[in-house]
């Protein structure tokens, strides 16, 4: 995909457009600069049109921060239930990223910013979007803040605790293990001594490097996306368990089977819009529908699957109370056993949120299944 858009004197300029995400390029754009006012520059994008930016970098950074309080909600609509009051979180959320996403930057050979005082992004954006190519380029502004937000993530890692403090250091795209609960589970919950185990939709490979940690033999280590098998395979070396851990790049489960079963799946039935939010968001309960079916094929004989979920989708109204017990009952399995915490992360103690409701009530568990 390609912009282009028309200089002062009439001549035609493209560039190849850049978005992780696979964001369509916007069809009108023109250049501005500092000589823009907010008022001017929000009236262009609410009217779809994007602004490729050709002044100093400061000042584009300065514009988009102006631009993200004008597209502020003035009035934030009343929902009559938990469920509508999610919706129209996310419709907001849409509605200002598609704002925000229109003021753009350009990138020069190497992704090199072609702007005054603008910050060296190339090893940032190399690891986001690959080797550069030829010629000119562009992309959102919002989209590379967010690139080099994450790189300093994959640079610094995040510390685990239960690790022992170790870190793990998440690639771009890959969704990072900042809510703590479910680790706190896996690593306090009774473990049978399996000499084989399966993490399902590994991401970063956390729990893959704590199972292996606790003393399990072999771990095999399965996610879809080959930037998380690269992410997962890299954190298991860095962690010194890579000889336990066997990343493989699958659709949940490996060939085998295993005495213990693990996964976080994403644990709100909803349509994902970003990499990151495959994490997250499960369309009609998709994944988690069946990992539970192929359980009965994946476990060892006497084995036990741990799946490590929150409620957040039945407290607001996305999935029914009894879905997932329906699930696991028509896969064949039973509950033998369940752990539970409740969360720690800050929004579940925002009153303003306006589903403090829900997440303050939140509640993550450990169901252990097994076979009938």
């Amino acid at each position: 995909m390609s912009i282009s858009w028309t200089l002062d004197d009439g001549e035609v300029r493209s560039a190849r457009w850049i978005s992780d995400g696979g964001t369509p390029a916007p069809r009108r754009v023109v250049t501005a600069d500092s000589r823009i006012g907010v008022a001017a520059a929000y009236r262009h994008i609410c009217e779809g049109t994007a602004l490729l930016w050709t002044g100093d970098y400061p000042s584009a950074r300065q514009l988009l921060a102006s631009l993200g309080k004008r597209a502020e909600p003035r009035r934030q609509p009343k929902a009559d239930t938990l469920t509508e009051a999610f919706h129209l979180q996310r419709r907001e959320q849409a509605r200002r990223t598609r704002i925000l996403s229109l003021l753009l930057v350009p990138y020069e050979d190497g992704w090199t910013i072609p702007l005054k005082r603008a910050p060296e992004v190339a090893e940032a954006c190399e690891q986001a979007y690959g080797e550069f190519g030829d010629g000119l380029a562009a992309g959102s502004l919002r989209e590379l803040l967010g690139v080099v937000g994450a790189y300093e993530w994959r640079r610094k890692g995040v510390e685990i605790p239960v690790l022992g403090g170790d870190r793990i250091h998440p690639h771009y795209g890959v969704f990072s293990p900042v809510r703590g609960e479910y680790l706190d589970l896996a690593a306090d919950a009774r473990l049978r001594a399996p000499r084989v185990a399966f993490d399902i939709g590994t991401g970063t490979g956390v729990l893959a490097a704590l199972l292996a940690r606790r003393g399990v033999g072999r771990v095999v280590a399965t996610d879809l996306d080959p930037r998380a098998v690269a992410c997962a395979r890299e954190n298991a070396d860095r962690l010194g368990v890579g000889a336990q851990v066997d990343v493989q790049q699958a659709d949940l489960f490996p060939e085998g089977r295993a005495d213990l079963i693990v996964c976080n799946p994403p644990w709100l039935p909803a349509r994902p819009r970003t990499r990151l939010d495959h994490a997250v968001y499960d369309p009609d309960s998709s994944f988690l529908r069946r990992f539970l079916a192929g359980l009965p094929d994946h476990l060892a004989p006497g084995g036990e699957a741990w799946l490590l979920i929150s409620d957040l989708g039945e407290r607001l109204g996305l999935r029914g109370e009894s879905e997932l017990a329906d699930a696991t009952e028509a896969a064949g399995l039973e509950v033998t056993g369940r752990e539970t915490t409740t969360p720690r992360h800050g929004r579940a103690n925002d009153r303003d949120d306006p589903l403090y409701e829900a997440r303050s009530k939140e509640i993550t568990s450990l169901w252990r299944l097994a076979t009938r």
